[in-house]
C-alpha cells in the first residue's frame, strides 16, 4: 500500500500572463522541411521504417512504436525522406531523426481513414495507431492510459484543462475552438471504459473557456466543469485529481489506484477528431510568446517544423535571445539552438531576452519555510537540497525526493533565489544511479 502525504497545496502565485488568450488559431504554411525525433514520447524509441530517397505522404508511418509503452510516428507533409539523422534532446540525449523535405502537394497517405471503433480494445487499438501521446507535457502514450489494470475500480474521467503556466493559452484556444472534438472524445472514452461521469477542470482565470464549455455540455449530467483556484500548479495531475474528485493519489501511485483516468484536454480533443477523420497527430497547435518575439500567435504548425521558421512565421525575435523554451517557463526545456524541431509533446515556444531570462544571484537559505509551504506534494525542497549536497541518498528516499514532480514551485517560492528544482532533479538522478552524482 502506497503512503500518502499531507498536501495542503498552497502552491504559488504566478503572474498571469496570458496576453495570447484571445488571439484564435493561424495555421502555418509548409516549413522547408520537418525533422521527426523517434523519442517524442516516454517509453521506448520508435524505429525508422523510411530511408533516404523514400517517398512519403501526409500520414504515412516513418517510425514504429518500440514497444507497449512507446508511439508510432507520422509525417505532417508529403515528399521525399532526405536521410536518417541524430539530434540532441533538450536534457542532452541523442536522439534518432527522419528529415523529410515537403513536395508542396500534400498528399495524403491512401491507407488514412477512420478507424471502426466497436469496443475498448478496438477503441485502444485506434487511439495506439493515432501515434498520441500525452499533449499536455508529458508525453505518455495515450494508449497505455486507457487500459488501467484495475478498470473495473475506475470511474472518473479527469480532464486537464487547467493550463496554469504562464503565458501559455493553446490549451484554452482548444477548448474555445475544438468544443465539438473535446465532447465527442470525452463521450467516447467514457462510454467504451464504461466511466460514471467526467470532470473538465479549468482554472478560474478563463471565465469564456468555462462558460464556453457549461454551455456545450447542455443538460448531460455525467459532464461537469470544476473552476479550479488560479494558484500554480492546478494542472499537475495528482494536485488536479484532489481538486476535482477530492482523492489522493498515494506514493507510489497512478490515478487509476483512486479509480482516475486523466487526460489532457487537447489530448481528448485530438481522439475526437482521429475517430472522425482517421489523420494521426502530425500537427500541433502551441503557443509562441515571449518578451521579444514580434507577433506572439497560438500557431497549427506541422510536427517536426524547425524552431527558427516557426518564429520567422510569428514576424522573428527583436533582440538576442536569453533563452528559449519549449513549454512554460516554471516547467519548460531550454533549446540549444532554433534548428530543434517542434515535438508532439510541445504546448508552447516561449522566446525571452537576455534580461528576463537573467537569473538573479543566490543567497543563502534562511529556514523560512516557504519552498517547503508552497510545495503542492508536501515536500521539504531544502532538507532534499541537503541531502543532495551531502550524498545521503537513504536520507533522499525518506524524504521521498523521487515524488518530485519538478513544477519549480519551491525556487520561484523562494527569497534566496536558491535553485531547488534543479539541485532535486539532480537528487533524483543521483538515487537512480545508486549514489552517484
Amino acid at each position: 500500500m502506497g503512503k500518502f502525504l499531507k498536501r495542503s497545496a498552497q502552491g504559488a502565485g504566478v503572474p498571469h500572463e496570458k496576453g495570447t488568450s484571445n488571439l484564435a488559431t493561424v495555421v502555418m504554411p509548409l516549413p522547408s522541411k520537418i525533422v521527426l525525433s523517434m523519442n517524442q514520447h516516454i517509453g521506448a524509441p520508435a524505429a525508422p521504417q523510411v530511408k533516404k530517397g523514400d517517398q512519403v505522404y501526409v500520414g504515412s508511418v516513418v517510425g514504429k512504436s518500440g514497444g507497449f509503452v512507446s508511439s508510432d510516428i507520422h509525417s505532417g507533409v508529403s515528399g521525399k525522406v532526405d536521410g536518417i539523422t541524430t539530434i540532441v534532446a533538450p536534457n542532452g540525449a541523442v536522439q534518432t531523426a527522419v528529415v523529410i523535405i515537403p513536395d508542396g502537394e500534400q498528399k495524403v497517405d491512401p491507407a488514412i481513414q477512420p478507424p471502426v471503433v466497436t469496443d475498448l480494445k478496438s477503441l485502444q487499438n485506434a487511439v495506439r495507431a493515432s501515434g498520441l501521446v500525452g499533449l499536455g507535457g508529458a508525453g505518455f502514450p495515450t494508449a497505455v492510459k486507457l487500459a488501467p489494470k484495475n478498470l473495473d475500480e475506475v470511474d472518473t474521467l479527469l480532464v486537464n484543462g487547467a493550463e496554469c503556466e504562464p503565458f501559455i493559452t493553446s490549451d484554452n484556444r482548444c477548448l474555445l475552438e475544438d468544443t465539438k472534438y473535446i465532447l465527442s472524445g470525452i463521450k467516447t472514452v467514457m462510454k467504451y471504459m464504461d466511466l460514471k461521469q467526467c470532470v473538465i477542470g479549468i482554472e478560474g482565470n478563463k471565465p469564456e473557456a468555462i462558460a464556453h464549455m457549461q454551455k456545450a455540455i447542455g443538460g448531460d449530467s455525467s459532464i461537469t466543469v470544476k473552476t479550479l483556484p488560479c494558484r500554480y500548479p492546478q494542472g499537475a495531475e495528482k494536485v488536479l485529481i484532489e481538486n476535482c474528485t477530492g482523492r489522493e493519489v498515494p506514493f507510489p501511485g497512478l490515478p487509476s489506484d483512486v479509480g482516475v483516468v486523466v487526460m489532457n484536454v487537447t489530448s481528448i480533443a485530438f481522439v475526437g477528431k482521429y475517430l472522425e477523420t482517421g489523420m494521426p497527430l502530425v500537427t500541433k497547435r502551441l503557443t509562441v510568446d515571449g518578451d521579444i518575439v514580434k507577433e506572439p500567435k497560438n500557431v497549427e504548425v506541422i510536427i517536426g517544423t524547425p524552431v527558427q521558421e516557426l518564429l520567422d512565421f510569428c514576424g522573428g525575435l527583436t533582440d538576442e535571445p536569453g533563452k528559449v523554451l519549449y513549454g512554460g517557463p516554471m516547467m519548460g526545456n531550454c533549446l540549444a539552438d532554433l534548428s530543434q524541431p517542434i515535438l508532439k509533446n510541445n504546448n508552447a515556444i516561449l522566446a525571452f531576452s537576455k534580461k528576463w531570462a537573467h537569473l538573479p544571484k543566490e543567497t543563502n537559505c534562511i529556514h523560512c519555510g516557504r519552498c517547503t509551504n508552497a510545495c503542492p506534494l508536501g515536500l521539504s525542497a531544502k532538507e532534499i537540497v541537503q541531502a543532495y549536497q551531502d550524498g545521503n541518498v537513504e536520507l533522499l528516499h525518506e524524504l521521498n525526493a523521487d515524488l518530485c514532480m519538478s513544477c519549480g514551485t519551491c525556487s520561484f517560492v523562494c527569497p534566496a533565489k536558491r535553485p531547488l528544482a534543479p539541485s532535486i532533479a539532480l537528487a533524483k538522478i543521483m538515487m537512480k544511479n545508486g549514489g552517484k552524482k
